[in-house]
C-alpha cells in the first residue's frame, strides 16, 4: 500500500492513458505490416507494459512491438512460417539475457546528441508522414521516400475530392482539438489529456452522426496464441536461421538502446541502468516468443508520448499496459467505437512533437558541423530504417570527431645562420620542420605535400617531439619520405627525435 500511495497518480494515470492511445494504432499497424494477426501486436504491447514496464532499467521507456524489425519478421514468416515466429523471438530473448549478464548494454552509451536528435526528427518526419495517408483513409505507401512522393497525390485528392472527406475532416478536427487544447483554461486541460479529450470527441461525433468511418477492430486474444513449434526449431537450426536470430537480437537490443540514450535527454529523472534494461528486455522476448508474439523493443514514440505526458515513475508505462489488456480483452466493443483517422491525428501529433525544432535552429546557428550529422541521420532513418539510418549517424559524427581532433600543424623555417657563416658563403643555413598536434591518416596529404615540396640541396631539421599523437600511417610516411630523401639529397637530414622503427 505504501508503493501504490508513493505514486504520483496525477502525473501518471493521464500520462498511462495517453500512452495507450498512441500504442494502440502502433501495435496494430506493426503488426498488420508484419504479416501476421493484428492481435499479436497487441500481445507484445500487454507483455511490453505489464511485465517489462515493472522490471528495472528504465523508467520511463515503454515497450512494444519492433517497427524496426517489420521487413524481418515479414520475410521470417515467409520463410520459415508464423509457427517459427515464436521460436524466434524466444531464442532473441534468451540472447538477450545472456548480453545483459555480460553486461553489453552499457556500450550503447556512446551516442552523439546530434544523432539522437537527428534519429528523433527522423522518426517523427516518417510518423507524420505515413499518418498523412491515414487521416485521408488512404493506405500509406511502405518506403519513405515513397511516402514523400506520394504526398502531391495525396493533397490533389483531397483538394478535388477524392479522397474520403469525411475522414479527413474528421481527422483534421481531432488534430485541431489537439494542438488547441493546451490554450484552455490549465485546469481543464491538466485534468483531461488533450489526446484522449480528441479521440473520444471524435468517437462521439462518429457514433451520434453514423459516420461511415473505418473504425478499429479486434478480436480475441487467446484465439492467436500459439507455444513455439519445435518443428521450427529444427527449420532455424541452419546458417541462414542463426543469422536470422542474430539479427533479430542486434536491431532489437539496438533499438531499445538507441531509444533509451534519447529518452534520457528528455526529462531530469533516473537515468536508464542498459544493462538491467537490456536483461528486461530479454525477459519480455522470451515470454513474447512463448506466447507465439512479435518481438519488442522500447519504441521512442511511445516513450516521447509518456515523458512529454507528465510520466513521473514506471507506473505510467505499467498501466498502459494494463489499458491494452482491459480493452482488447475485456472491451473490444469499447475500441470498435473509435475512428481510425482519429489515432492517425493522435499519431501526426505525437511525430510532430518528436522533431527537435528549437535544437535544430541552435545547431544551425552555432555548430553547423552538428547540425550536419544531425540532418543525415534524420534523412537516413526516413530512407532506409532506424537501426541503419543510426548506424549512418553514428558512422559521420565519428569521422567528424576524428577530423576535428586531428589537428596537426606544419611550420617550416629557416634557422639563423651558424656563427661564422659569413666567412663561408657557400655554407646553407638549414630547415627546420615542426610538427606539432596529432598527426593521423586523415591529415597525411597536407603532410607529405609540404615534406616533398622541400629543396633537395638544403640541409633539414624534422622535429616532430611537439606531436601528441603519431598513428602508425604517418610514422610509415615520415619514415619512407626520410630514407627517400637521404637518396636524392646531397644535404644532410636530422630527426629529432628519431622516428619509431616501423614493423
Amino acid at each position: 500500500m505504501a508503493v501504490l500511495r508513493a505514486v504520483p497518480w496525477r502525473y501518471d494515470l493521464p500520462a498511462s492513458l495517453v500512452v495507450f492511445l498512441v500504442a494502440l494504432p502502433l501495435c496494430v499497424g506493426v503488426a498488420v505490416a508484419s504479416g501476421v494477426p493484428a492481435e499479436l501486436g497487441l500481445v507484445t504491447g500487454i507483455v511490453g507494459g505489464l511485465l517489462v514496464g515493472a522490471l528495472p532499467g528504465s523508467s520511463l521507456q515503454v515497450s512494444g512491438p519492433a517497427a524496426g524489425l517489420t521487413v524481418l519478421v515479414h520475410e521470417a514468416v515467409q520463410e520459415y512460417g508464423a509457427g517459427a515466429l515464436g521460436v524466434l523471438v524466444l531464442l532473441t530473448g534468451l540472447l538477450q539475457l545472456a548480453m545483459g549478464a555480460l553486461r553489453l548494454g552499457r556500450w550503447f552509451r556512446a551516442m552523439s546528441a546530434s544523432v539522437v536528435h537527428g534519429m528523433l526528427a527522423g522518426i517523427g518526419l516518417t510518423l507524420v508522414l505515413g499518418q498523412l495517408y491515414a487521416l485521408a483513409d488512404r493506405r500509406a505507401p511502405g518506403t519513405g521516400p515513397e511516402k514523400i512522393a506520394g504526398l502531391p497525390a495525396l493533397l490533389r485528392d483531397a483538394v478535388t475530392g477524392a479522397a474520403d472527406r469525411g475522414a479527413l475532416a474528421l481527422g483534421a478536427a481531432t488534430l485541431l482539438v489537439l494542438v488547441a487544447w493546451k490554450y484552455l483554461p490549465p485546469r481543464l486541460a491538466r485534468a483531461v489529456p488533450g489526446p484522449l479529450a480528441a479521440v473520444g470527441l471524435a468517437a462521439a461525433v462518429t457514433a451520434l452522426f453514423d459516420l461511415p468511418a473505418a473504425r478499429v477492430e479486434v478480436a480475441g486474444l487467446l484465439d492467436v496464441v500459439q507455444l513455439p513449434d519445435r518443428a521450427a526449431l529444427g527449420a532455424l537450426a541452419t546458417t541462414a536461421g542463426a543469422g536470422t536470430v542474430l539479427a533479430f537480437t542486434l536491431i532489437a537490443s539496438a533499438e531499445t538502446l538507441f531509444s533509451a540514450a534519447a529518452v534520457d535527454r528528455m526529462h531530469h529523472g533516473p537515468r536508464t541502468d542498459y544493462d538491467r534494461e537490456l536483461t528486461a528486455q530479454g525477459i519480455g522476448n522470451t515470454l513474447c516468443g512463448l506466447l507465439g508474439a512479435l518481438p519488442m523493443t522500447a519504441v521512442i514514440v511511445r516513450s516521447a508520448t509518456n515523458v512529454q505526458s507528465g510520466a513521473r515513475t514506471k507506473a505510467s508505462r505499467v498501466l498502459h499496459g494494463g489499458w491494452l489488456l482491459l480493452f482488447t480483452a475485456l472491451l473490444p466493443g469499447a475500441l470498435g467505437l473509435v475512428p481510425l483517422t482519429a489515432l492517425a491525428a493522435v499519431l501526426v501529433h505525437a511525430g510532430a512533437k518528436l522533431i527537435p525544432v528549437r535544437r535544430i535552429a541552435a545547431l544551425c546557428r552555432e555548430h553547423r558541423g552538428e547540425a550536419a550529422v544531425l540532418a543525415v541521420t534524420a534523412v537516413s532513418v526516413i530512407t532506409t530504417d532506424l537501426f541503419e539510418g543510426v548506424l549512418i549517424g553514428i558512422g559521420l559524427a565519428v569521422a567528424k570527431s576524428a577530423w576535428q581532433t586531428s589537428h596537426l600543424q606544419i611550420g617550416v623555417e629557416e634557422r639563423p645562420a651558424a656563427p661564422g657563416a659569413e666567412e663561408a658563403p657557400m655554407r646553407v643555413a638549414p630547415l627546420r620542420v615542426r610538427l606539432s598536434g596529432n598527426a593521423t591518416f586523415l591529415r597525411l596529404p597536407r603532410l607529405l605535400d609540404t615534406l616533398e615540396r622541400l629543396p633537395a640541396d638544403r640541409p633539414v631539421e624534422l622535429d616532430w617531439s611537439g606531436l601528441r599523437h603519431l598513428d602508425h600511417a604517418c610514422t610509415v610516411a615520415l619514415t619512407t619520405w626520410a630514407a627517400q630523401h637521404r637518396a636524392r639529397s646531397t644535404a644532410p637530414l636530422a630527426v629529432d627525435p628519431p622516428l619509431p622503427t616501423v614493423v
